[in-house]
């Protein structure tokens, strides 16, 4: 399978002639030209091609073919102005939509960048499968960093509660400053946690890659300032608008693949506060834990340690759709157990240098 078809690249109903790609970040800029008046996917699909109205007026675009196109504005930019950057690539939804823009941003060149995995050796095996499949019908360069030899070697020690994500952070300063990364794409969205509300579009991280919301820079006009000093970075967020219901709007416009753990299938799973576990290698009941089997799903892929399911019927994109659009709790809220530690968990760990 080649990387066109792995990305559904041809067959997309956003894709734009060759001629006129280039134009979508022109669209972006003259906010005076974009409508935002339309959140309904369908104008995706229906709109013309060349971004203009059937009645020859002002060029318009969808909500989400505008988020689409930022994006990709955000990635050109980022990779124009700095030496290294790298995309933090795990196989989850988020990052599988961040890796499509990045293709299409560049497309038909390869990427100009690799990806970076920071494994914590409790991801879901389906997930490093299709992480991994990704990466290959690409020609991408995957890099991972595996918390695992932090631990065999003692630069880690696992933690009491069994959860490896806070132990993410010193495997992922290794590998930037190992490969001399100025920029890392990451997936995050402003609706995701608490603290991604203080971060904007760059997010600069000093020598230590350590986070300050002190130096948050402003971002006015879509101009974004990733200048740093030598030895620190910038984290880039290219979905930093977007909802959990853009992303899957946009997974089902371009046809996107993932994994099959975000939609409905049978597992045996076990309650733990307030959220239904799988039973794993890493993730096993107490003696008080009734195991059942149930029909779920995730909404996000972190680990299995950690990372709660969802009773849910939805089989395919249309289902989920109507299932997020109607929840008011975000996933990490509903499912991550690691960001339930305090109010302030994620702000705290993004302060020690985390994604």
């Amino acid at each position: 399978m080649t990387a066109l078809q792995s990305l559904n690249l041809t067959g997309s109903s956003l894709v734009e002639p060759a001629e006129t790609a280039s134009s979508r970040v022109e669209l972006v800029e003259t906010q005076s030209e974009v409508s935002t008046s339309s959140t309904d996917e369908a104008e995706v699909s229906t709109s013309s091609t060349s971004g203009r109205s059937t009645d020859g007026g002002a060029r318009r675009l969808s909500q989400l073919r505008e988020l689409e196109s930022e994006a990709i504005h955000i990635i050109r930019e980022t990779v124009s102005e700095l030496e290294r950057p790298v995309l933090l690539f795990s196989g989850g939804k988020d990052s599988v939509v961040m890796l499509h823009l990045a293709a299409k941003a560049f497309w038909p060149a390869p990427l100009p960048f690799p990806l970076l995995h920071v494994d914590t050796g409790h991801n879901f095996a389906e997930v490093l499968e299709f992480r991994d499949s990704v990466a290959e019908s690409l020609g991408a360069r995957l890099i991972v960093a595996k918390v695992q030899d932090y631990i065999d070697d003692g630069r880690l020690i696992e933690r009491s509660d069994g959860t490896r994500n806070p132990l993410q952070t010193q495997p992922l300063l290794d590998a930037i400053a190992e490969g001399r990364f100025d920029a890392v794409f990451g997936g995050g969205r402003r609706d995701e946690e608490k603290a991604r509300a203080k971060e904007r579009v760059v997010s600069l991280r000093d020598e230590f890659g350590q986070w300050d919301p002190r130096n948050q820079r402003p971002e006015l006009w879509n101009l974004y300032n990733p200048r740093h000093r030598a030895g620190e970075h910038v984290r880039v967020f290219p979905l930093s608008n977007w909802t959990e219901l853009d992303v899957w709007r946009y997974i089902e416009a371009e046809n996107i693949e993932l994994p099959a753990l975000y939609y409905a299938h049978s597992r045996e799973v076990f309650h733990r506060d307030g959220m239904w576990l799988a039973v794993g290698e890493f993730s096993q009941p107490k003696p008080s834990e009734q195991v059942v089997t149930k029909t779920v799903r995730y909404r996000t892929v972190g680990d299995m340690s950690c990372t709660g399911a969802v009773e849910s019927d939805a089989g395919d994109v249309a289902d989920v759709l109507a299932e997020v659009a109607a929840t008011r709790i975000t996933e990490r809220g509903a499912t991550r157990a690691d960001d339930r530690l305090t109010e302030a968990a994620m702000e705290d760990r993004k302060k020690e240098g985390y994604f």
